[in-house]
């Protein structure tokens, strides 16, 4: 799976000065330098390298400063990593590879040219905020087929949990999740039910919910072996 490479790769970006997380706006890992302004890199994953992970990174190429892509390197050297055209193709367009040893190893098949034109700045400044109000990085990259735990979600579980002993004013909600008023009223998940003006209470989905994601995230999540 995919997500076999999110620590190698993600190690390999932090090592080059960057904050990253994974699985935000739909990109397998973003990095963010502390830099002002903050350069962003983005990084997908798959499996081998093919026309579906170059495609991936033109469309991220309008919302990064830096573009890469990674994945397994063939052990029998059959790759596209191999082929000179597909590298060529990386060189023309700005992208990284990035090949991914099964002992976890991170090597650079083609370097990343920046800075890369940005045509879409809402986009860009949309994802930034995200990865910016995250708290940790509570998703590994490449996870496509499960909820995402985004800022949003983070937030609305700190509202279920000052909720889980009994009603409370949104006021007292606010003192632990400063945007819980916006959380409560637009009750997204339909986890909170208005008791009276002002006091909101958790529903069973809210509490069944609450349960449901502080055991996952106490579990924590098994990595699968390096490309296999």
């Amino acid at each position: 799976m995919e997500t076999s490479l999110y620590l190698p790769v993600k190690t390999f970006l932090e090592q080059a000065g960057y904050t990253v997380k994974g699985e935000v706006g739909g990109c397998d890992l973003v990095g963010l330098s502390d830099g002002d302004p903050s350069v962003v890199v983005i990084c997908e994953l798959k499996l081998s390298f093919n026309l579906e992970l170059i495609l991936q990174a033109v469309d991220r190429a309008s919302i990064a400063d830096e573009v890469w892509i990674a994945a397994c390197i063939s052990t029998k050297g059959r790759g596209r990593e191999s082929d000179k055209r597909y590298r060529d193709l990386c060189r023309r367009l700005g992208f990284g590879m990035l090949g991914v040893a099964d002992n976890g190893t991170v090597s650079v098949i083609v370097g990343s040219v920046t800075p890369m034109p940005r045509t879409n700045p809402k986009r860009r400044s949309r994802l930034m905020r995200e990865h910016q109000k995250r708290k940790g990085d509570p998703v590994i990259g490449g996870s496509t087929r499960t909820p995402q735990m985004t800022a949003y979600r983070q937030q609305a579980l700190g509202c279920a949990a000052a909720l889980k002993a009994g009603p409370l004013r949104m006021a007292e909600v606010r003192a632990q999740v400063p945007e819980a008023g916006k959380i409560l009223q637009g009750n997204v998940y339909g986890w909170f039910e208005r008791v009276e003006r002002g006091v909101y209470a958790l529903t069973p989905a809210g509490l069944e919910a609450l349960s449901r994601w502080l055991f996952e995230a106490g579990t924590g999540a098994e990595i699968a072996p390096i490309c296999g």
